[in-house]
């Protein structure tokens, strides 16, 4: 009993610490995506220059960053018409590329971290660009295209579906404090929530009684701590196979990250272990379901090899810029609650929070909850858009691609 109270004393620390900064990254995700239309996305994303590739990656970090609706926000881009490389693009800058996570990688690792993910993420989506261009071929890429056509749906699939953008003309700012923004953006706040609080509660409790009950001397074993150039070969490598094995994905791995840091794994080795959110095994089943086994593979053994690219290069820049940081200080909080600026910050956003749940709740929130696991409707335009009959007066509305 003292040993599930220390893990969960643990969880409890790490929940506390990075409340206010997943808020503040879901709030400032769904404003952008209150006013930027899944219409206007596809229609950025028709190849795969290094234009559209830079697009993709904009457009993906002002997104979700909940990984199993990204992997199915990229399928229905696909599935209208964007090309497959800008698509792929845009799902990792969507998970690996998001204020949150930058934000709670600088609370808990330092801000090195949060610096080396903008930089290999980039790095990442180049490698990837690279190998596709090589070794995509048009039958498996046709193969996959056909696959996403059949409509097997997979987790997330219905809040993919959904386009929640405001439809009404104006600027930015107009569009944003409109009525029909506010709703907007609660509506996608509190969705963006439902999707990823099950990967963010998991990966809290894996990491505190990860924390709690596996002694430091196995990592440091297992990552070759006191090998300094083993580890550094090591890091990168084993990184993206432990987040396979974890299960955890999107923010959730972060303190994880930090317990396997703290445990002796390499700096690359932590970067390319964050990356690997997108091939955990129940998104590796919805690739299956999404393009078929055999693109499965090969997004697996493409994204790995970049993964593993991304991470040295990492370690080997920062090495030399001599910014990596001692393991010592990476934050393991476990002091619980107290008032410091951290409580200070929570209060804040918890009340912005319930603000946006309130108008949430308000304008026909919870029938959109029980459609967003589930496969899309048909509706009138015949695409996989949702439509909603009977939609509360300022409630938003999924919208065709007009």
């Amino acid at each position: 009993m003292h040993a599930i109270l220390h893990a969960l004393s643990i969880t409890g620390s790490m929940t506390w610490d990075i409340t206010w900064a997943l808020i503040l990254g879901f709030a400032l995700s769904a404003v952008v995506q209150a006013v930027v239309r899944k219409g206007t996305i596809v229609s950025l994303l028709g190849d795969d220059r290094p234009r559209t590739l830079a697009i993709a990656s904009a457009l993906g970090t002002a997104s979700s960053s909940c990984s199993y609706a990204a992997v199915a926000l990229a399928r229905s881009l696909f599935r209208k018409g964007a090309n497959f490389t800008a698509t792929m693009a845009f799902e990792i800058a969507s998970t690996n590329l998001v204020v949150e996570l930058g934000v709670i990688l600088a609370l808990l690792m330092g801000w090195q971290f949060t610096a080396a993910e903008f930089v290999g993420g980039p790095i990442m989506i180049i490698v990837l660009a690279v190998l596709f261009r090589l070794f995509l071929r048009d039958r498996l890429l046709r193969q996959a295209r056909d696959q996403a056509e059949r409509g097997r749906a997979g987790s997330m699939e219905g809040h993919a579906a959904m386009d929640m953008s405001i439809q009404r003309e104006g600027s930015f700012a107009s569009r944003l404090f409109s009525r029909e923004g506010f709703t907007s953006t609660s509506h996608v706040f509190i969705m963006e929530w439902a999707a990823i609080i099950r990967d963010v509660v998991i990966g809290l409790l894996i990491a505190g009684a990860v924390a709690a009950w596996v002694p430091d001397s196995f990592w440091r074993a297992f990552f070759f701590d006191g090998h300094p150039l083993a580890a550094k070969l090591w890091g990168p490598v084993i990184g993206p196979l432990v987040a396979v094995a974890s299960f955890v994905c999107s923010v959730g791995n972060v303190p994880l990250a930090v317990v396997l840091w703290k445990g002796g794994i390499s700096f690359g080795g932590v970067v390319a272990f964050i990356f690997a959110d997108l091939l955990i095994l129940p998104i590796l089943n919805i690739y299956r379901k999404y393009y078929g086994a055999r693109t499965t593979a090969f997004i697996f053994v493409t994204f790995y090899f970049a993964m593993v690219i991304a991470g040295y290069v990492v370690e080997i820049a920062f090495a030399g810029l001599d910014l990596i940081p001692h393991q010592e200080d990476a934050k393991l909080p476990a002091e619980g609650i107290s008032w410091n600026y951290t409580t200070w910050l929570n209060i804040a956003f918890l009340f912005l929070a319930a603000l946006l749940l309130a108008r949430f709740w308000q304008t026909g929130g919870r029938a959109m909850l029980r459609m967003m696991g589930g496969p899309p409707e048909t509706g009138r335009h015949g695409g996989d858009q949702h439509q909603h009959g009977n939609t509360p007066r300022g409630a938003s509305k999924p919208t065709s691609e007009a």
